[in-house]
């Protein structure tokens, strides 16, 4: 072993030890639904959108084989894929890989509300059970925010709901928060799922931090908002911590705001890679949820999915 692979296997330990105990008889790990993953091929005819050809760790493709090797031994039995490409046809061909491979539970695709394609798009593709939702937020140069004036938007979105599927953003800041405030105000059944909130930065200008811990505790109110704990870790002056210590604040916060039964477990991967190696970061939540009990650690890791996204069990391995 080479003294870089020695000091990254030191720094990781502590949440390596803690998925460990959590894998014992008498505190095993529940059944696990990764509700944020990514699929893409860098290989095919035509290329991808994302990554990018001069990310060294992301650009390889990244398939349901690959995942498997990784996330099946600590105990995940299903995954929903979440969009990574704009291009309005890579719906379909996250479902065409998604069938071949009973690990995955869902997708969320990528189309646009508004548009005169929608609804015809979102009827081609809710054919397909698997089919789950769309994603919508700030990223593709798009802008939740700058949506809600418009009727056709919203009339989409009111169609989304209507349809049973949900809608993740991405990725969290205060105006997006306020967004999704206005956005379930305009339509309150929608269900909607904030990805990656610990990795938000809690705002330092007054002004700005009150409104954000305004559109929180409104968000806490409204059962169909749900929130992944996901994309946890954190890079501080150029090093990762892996010690649950450093993050627990936040997520106490986040714990305490939405309650145990409207927090879901992503893994972000591939993206995870670029923090540390996937069981880091699923051993921290592990032993965060472990100290919470049972019946928490069980909605987190599967049971709030069910109720977020509405998943078919496809494996017997499957909970359900």
């Amino acid at each position: 072993m080479n003294r870089r692979n020695f000091l990254t296997l030191t720094a990781c330990a502590p949440a390596m030890a803690a998925l460990q105990s959590m894998s014992r008889a008498e505190d095993e790990l529940p059944p696990v639904i990764d509700t944020h993953i990514h699929l893409f091929d860098t290989e095919r005819a035509g290329g991808v959108p994302w990554p990018a050809k001069n990310d060294d760790i992301l650009y390889k493709p990244a398939l349901p084989d690959r995942y498997r090797k990784i996330a099946v031994p600590p105990g995940i039995v299903g995954a929903i894929v979440v969009e990574a490409s704009p291009w309005p046809e890579d719906n379909q061909w996250v479902l065409d890989i998604a069938e071949k491979d009973s690990i995955i539970v869902g997708t969320i695709g990528n189309l646009e509300p508004g548009k005169p394609d929608f609804r015809p798009q979102l009827e081609r593709f809710r054919r397909n059970p698997l089919f789950r939702g769309i994603r919508y937020g700030n990223l593709w140069g798009r802008d939740l925010a700058g949506r809600l004036t418009d009727p056709g938007f919203i009339s989409d979105l009111q169609f989304l709901a209507e349809a049973g599927l949900v809608l993740d953003t991405a990725n969290p800041n205060p105006a997006l928060l306020s967004a999704i405030v206005r956005v379930t105000d305009q339509v309150p059944t929608l269900r909607v799922v904030i990805d990656h909130l610990p990795q938000m930065a809690v705002p330092e200008d007054p002004a700005t931090r009150s409104r954000y811990e305004a559109d929180l505790q409104e968000l806490s109110g409204r059962d169909q908002v749900y929130v992944k704990l996901s994309a946890v870790l954190r890079r501080v002056d150029g090093n990762i911590p892996t010690d649950l210590s450093f993050y627990r604040e936040r997520l106490d916060i986040l714990f305490e705001t939405f309650g145990q039964d409207r927090l879901l477990y992503g893994s972000d991967w591939p993206n995870s890679d670029k923090w540390q190696p996937f069981n880091v970061g699923l051993g921290l939540v592990s032993q965060y949820f472990r100290e919470k009990g049972r019946e928490a650690a069980e909605k987190y890791f599967w049971k709030n999915s069910v109720k977020a996204y509405q998943w078919r069990k496809r494996h017997p391995s499957q909970p359900g």
